[in-house]
């Protein structure tokens, strides 16, 4: 494909299975020149980059992670369908190798419809480490494909794999033959002649031959497909092919895992026999039904400690030397303005947005603490350890999953529970997501928390994270018991092995978890931080006459269970918004005067209100992006009002237990 000036475009797409590091070389290939959103019509998450090369330019597609081209995940079909419909000009299966059998089988599926493709062998040092030493030369010459040997985490093969993929593009395209399945065979047989009762017709966009062989194996997407297409006496003679061939599917995959094994054989160095590798030995405590829940709550206490005593003296640091700074410059310099504009620049503007944007240094230490995790291979042992929980409170085990992408966004991990396939086990892992504490909720327990309990707010700050989780798993045994019923299933993953982290991956995850916050920052919170500055300011002359402050006063009794005033109510009903408002709001509430927030938080709370207010935080309605989507994915807005009055009452509940039963052991002084 030629582009303009006579650059010419190649487009790439990266297949693999989960955790084989596809994801840190596309993100190494494309770095900031990179697009992130959805698959037309899912919610699985679509990402393309460009790369230039010279006069060359690489159009990257990173499809979603699958194990094999069986449509039983959309993911699976999202990749399957791309392949066979867009015709990428190359591929490029990466595959670990320190888990080759597994990944090997996906390459025997990419062999047909991929006629242009190049392996990436990553992770050729974790395979070392394990004992698993792999020859990429023997390799190549098993498959008669291009293999590069990789290490992304080190930024190692990075140009090899750019040169093959040239060299690979630049060739004519030709299909390859399936290796696994002998020529003149008898499943050969029967896969030929499944397709010869087949029309070109029904199976376009796919080949006849692959067709039949996804219909032996009983792929309920092709057969819904061909038997909508083929005229009904060739679709009754087919099915009843079909039907007298039911072991075919058994045959097929025990030829292409025979056919992995061959090839494992002779390029691979085994370790020796007893020989217990590094990650096996660090399972021993990251999975351990006990151990493995210390190890968590230990990880998260170094995770919030490293976030807390980085990020907030930064924080502090911005406000006081700059925010409070450009809000007096503000109203020095507007003396003679009308008193409506300097309350609004400085007010508004600076003590909504800009205190929230203060915040970067925190977000940015988590954000790069999460990713770590992540990149490390540890994120998976946590839904394995807690997998066990789960089944508990009646949960699917790979709602662990969306939960867990709640400590990101609530948002994201709603739509992630399109991946659980029971429908009972999906509303109640829908119902259940919002009380993951997002970063927009953590933002707002790290001040709080360094405002009212000093070199405790660590302490603090990972217990109402654990209160929390207590919640969650308390609601979901309520609503287990009293609400959703129905079957259970287990949880089936691959646990990868741990690997050092990608610096530069790292980098790029985080910047663009901030660039995201910094959006929402410039959108919807100064919108809502203008909302607040209007009703705190009109229609009397000051806060106490002000429309916000009738609506506070309204609510000020159920706030005063809890210790807390019209302001921090306030507060509260403008996190529905999102959840960084309560600190825009309390800046434009409380700020006033270049009196600092925490200074005047300190004034208005004593710590067993403030620690009433993060319980109510942490547990309180989610926000409206997140209401939005959760009526979106249960299609009822009957599960949709019953969550946020569930969390609603749920919040209030849990506040005020706490506030009266600190007040009580002395917390109230």
């Amino acid at each position: 494909m030629l582009g303009k000036l006579g650059e010419k475009r190649i487009v790439v797409a990266l297949a693999g299975s989960p955790n084989v590091g596809k994801s840190t070389i596309f993100n190494l290939l494309t770095g900031l020149s990179q697009h992130v959103g959805n698959w037309p019509g899912k919610t699985v998450e679509q990402k393309t980059g460009v790369l230039h090369r010279g006069d060359l330019i690489f159009d990257l597609i990173d499809l979603p992670g699958t194990y094999s081209l069986t449509a039983n995940s959309a993911e699976e079909q999202i990749a399957r369908d791309y392949l066979a419909t867009e015709h990428p000009d190359v591929v490029v299966a990466v595959i670990n190798a320190a888990s080759l059998e597994r990944n090997l089988y996906l390459v025997a599926e990419l062999i047909e419809l991929a006629p242009r493709l190049v392996i990436a062998l990553n992770m050729t040092d974790v395979a070392e480490q394990e004992g698993r030493k792999v020859d990429p030369e023997a390799l190549e010459s098993a498959l008669n494909i291009p293999v590069v040997p990789m290490i992304a985490s080190k930024n190692q093969g990075l140009s090899e794999l750019t040169r093959a993929i040239e060299q690979e593009a630049a060739r004519p395209k030709k299909s390859r033959d399936i290796k696994h399945i002998e020529a003149d065979s008898e499943i050969e047989k029967v896969i030929d002649h499944a397709a010869e009762l087949l029309t070109n017709e029904s199976v376009v966009p796919y080949s006849r031959h692959w067709t039949a062989t996804k219909l032996l194996e009983g792929d309920e997407q092709i057969s819904r497909l061909v038997k909508q297409r083929l005229p009904q006496p060739q679709s009754t003679e087919l099915e009843s092919f079909l039907k007298a061939n039911e072991s075919a599917a058994v045959t097929i995959a025990t030829l292409r895992f025979e056919w992995v094994e061959k090839i494992v054989k002779t390029i691979q160095q085994r370790p020796p026999l007893g020989q217990v590798s590094l990650t096996e030995k660090l399972d021993r405590i990251a999975t351990h039904p006990i151990w493995g829940i210390v190890c968590l709550i230990a990880v998260m206490g170094i995770v919030f400690s490293f976030v807390y005593s980085i990020g907030v003296p930064i924080q502090q640091f911005l406000e006081v030397s700059i925010i409070d700074r450009a809000r007096e410059f503000i109203y020095n310099g507007l003396q003679s303005a009308p008193a409506w504009v300097p309350s609004f620049l400085g007010e508004g503007i600076l003590g909504g947005v800009g205190t929230v944007l203060t915040f970067i240094p925190i977000l940015f230490f988590f954000f790069l603490a999460w990713a770590v995790l992540e990149d490390t291979g540890y994120m998976t042992r946590v839904a394995f350890v807690t997998d066990r929980f789960m089944h508990l409170i009646g949960l699917h085990g790979k709602s662990v999953l969306p939960l867990i992408l709640g400590f990101g966004c609530n948002v994201p991990a709603v739509m992630g529970t399109r991946i659980i396939e029971s429908k009972r086990a999906r509303l109640l892992t829908i119902l259940l997501t919002p009380l993951i504490p997002c970063t927009g909720r953590m933002a707002v327990i790290a001040v709080i928390a360094a405002a009212f309990f000093g070199s405790q707010s660590i302490l603090v700050s990972t217990g109402i994270i654990l209160f929390s989780l207590l919640m969650l798993a308390v609601s979901g045994l309520i609503l287990n018991r009293f609400v959703v019923s129905g079957e259970r299933t287990a949880l089936i993953m691959e646990l990868p092995l741990y690997h050092l982290p990608n610096p530069r991956t790292i980098w790029l995850v985080t910047w663009q978890s901030l660039v995201a916050f910094v959006k929402r920052a410039g959108t919807i919170i100064l919108a809502m931080s203008v909302l607040i500055w209007f009703a705190s300011s009109f229609p009397g002359s000051s806060i106490d006459e002000s429309f916000l402050a009738m609506i506070g006063k309204g609510l000020e009794p159920i706030g005063k269970l809890m210790g807390l005033n019209w302001q921090l109510m306030v507060a509260l009903l403008s996190s529905f918004v999102a959840k960084e408002n309560t600190i825009a709001t309390l800046s434009i509430l409380l700020g006033g005067n270049n009196v600092g927030l925490i200074s005047a938080l300190k004034g208005i709370l004593v710590p067993a209100s403030a620690l009433a207010f993060l319980v109510v935080q942490v547990l309180f309605i989610p926000c409206v992006a997140t209401v939005a989507v959760v009526r979106k994915e249960t299609k009822s807005w009957r599960w949709t009002v019953f969550s946020v009055v569930f969390q609603l009452v749920l919040s209030f509940s849990m506040a005020i237990l706490v506030f009266q039963i600190a007040r009580l052991t002395g917390l109230g002084i």
